[in-house]
């Protein structure tokens, strides 16, 4: 697929159909965003790769925390926005509940909608991001920003969708003691990956972006 092409169609799925994903298709994902570039080639990221029963098992922990009312514990911690960041993206969400029939009073599915999060949108593979603890966290958000581009653009070469999300790693206790992610790396962010089900309402959302000519200041051109 020609990446200007990729990069205008990729979108976050979050229904998935069952099929499973294979282990070459996300190794061939995951040996070409190795290529992605790094502040001053440092490569800070590290990939734990999770389906199966371990996935499943990672869901019901995820979601039993959250039902228990424990409070989220992230490695990295995730500032709410505010003005024309806020705006944005609240109107994503409001867009997202029209398509999945979730009113503001209906409790029962905006729970049922968040969980869905803490299960990684029920995807049948998740590759989760991590650094060292030893690292400069600032600086490699920024490199784990540009790999996990790389990996969602790649996913669509093999008929894959992405969803790159942070509720995965909300209790990041949940991924030590179930995927084997050592105290000494700090858990970034999660990649849900599988096949888009196109009968799923919320995949038919295309987020908005601001235009370039509304954020652009052009200097000596």
């Amino acid at each position: 697929m020609d990446v200007i092409e990729a990069i205008k169609l990729r979108k976050s799925i979050r229904g998935f159909k069952p099929a499973p994903v294979s282990k070459e298709a996300l190794s061939r994902i995951l040996d070409t965003a190795v290529r992605s570039p790094s502040t001053m080639n440092m490569q800070p990221w590290e990939f734990t790769v999770i389906a199966g029963e371990v996935l499943e098992k990672v869901r019901r922990a995820n979601v039993e925390m959250l039902e228990a009312g424990l409070p989220p514990n992230p490695d990295v911690p995730y500032p709410d926005t505010a003005g024309i960041y806020r705006e944005r993206r609240v109107s994503l969400g409001i867009h997202l509940f029209e398509l999945m029939g979730i009113t503001r009073e209906d409790k029962a599915k905006r729970m049922e909608w968040r969980k869905r999060g803490y299960r990684f949108f029920d995807a049948p593979a998740a590759i989760i991001i991590s650094i060292d603890r030893s690292l400069d966290v600032p600086t490699a958000m920024f490199d784990i920003g540009t790999v996990t581009q790389t990996i969602a653009l790649t996913a669509l070469n093999y008929d894959l969708g992405t969803c790159i999300h942070y509720q995965g790693a909300r209790y990041p206790d949940v991924l030590r003691k179930l995927a084997g992610i050592p105290e000494s790396k700090r858990i970034i962010i999660c990649i849900s990956i599988g096949y888009p089900d196109p009968e799923f309402p919320a995949n038919k959302v295309q987020s908005e972006r601001e235009p370039y000519q509304n954020i652009t200041t052009w200097c000596g051109i």
